[in-house]
């Protein structure tokens, strides 16, 4: 109760001293959504990308438009058997969902590229050091080396790589762990969101393209 109350003064006292101001995603997306979005390019109208599990906002990020994404939802889709034809997407995109699978993560990971067509690209984000959370089950925590390790037998590894720091512990006890990040360098919340200390890593994710036997281009290479 003490602790329920003392977050809700928090994120009370947050919100007010970020009134006015532009934000991000939340904290533990901010830095990872930063780098992630390098990999955005202007996309095609036939192109598609398909996002497992509620990871449309990722899809956004790398230029899909939302009439171009294929929401791909638990429990009427589940990444260990997804229900699409081999070489079918330009981009598959899983955020947050990979610690969840009930079963065997490199299967997940193998179906994952088994849908996107040769030279597509292909993101998984994670986490490390974080609560354990539902949705429904939360089973596996991977570090950058161990997302490389899943993609490394089906494609070639653009970037592998984490964000955290011990503040965020803080954070998440004074319920601040969701509120969006302001942009504004000079606002604590976003040089707590900017800090990152390689030994304290919180989100972490992998960047991959399918392995391309023919060495052909694709829509996915620019």
């Amino acid at each position: 109760m003490v602790r329920t109350f003392t977050a809700l003064v928090f994120r009370t006292l947050y919100r007010m001293a970020t009134i006015g101001l532009a934000k991000g995603p939340h904290v533990s997306r901010y830095t990872m959504y930063a780098r992630l979005g390098a990999h955005r390019r202007e996309r095609r109208p036939g192109e598609r990308a398909l996002a497992v599990s509620g990871s449309e906002d990722l899809a956004r990020l790398l230029g899909f438009g939302p009439e171009q994404i294929t929401d791909a939802s638990y429990p009427e889709c589940n990444i260990l058997g997804l229900p699409f034809e081999d070489d079918r997407f330009e981009a598959v995109v899983s955020d947050q969902v990979v610690e969840h699978v009930e079963g065997d993560p490199f299967a997940a990971v193998a179906e994952s590229f088994r849908v996107v067509k040769p030279g597509g690209l292909v993101v998984h984000t994670s986490c490390f050091m974080t609560p354990v959370h539902g949705s429904p089950g939360d089973f596996w925590r991977f570090t950058p080396e161990g997302l490389a390790l899943l993609v490394k037998p089906f494609g070639d590894i653009i970037e592998a790589d984490a964000w955290g720091n011990p503040l965020v512990l803080l954070y998440g006890f004074l319920g601040l762990r969701r509120e969006p990040v302001p942009h504004a360098a000079w606002h604590p919340a976003h040089r707590i969101a900017a800090w990152n200390v390689r030994s304290w890593p919180m989100s972490t994710w992998v960047v991959a393209r399918k392995h391309d036997p023919l060495g052909q281009a694709t829509a996915s290479n620019a």
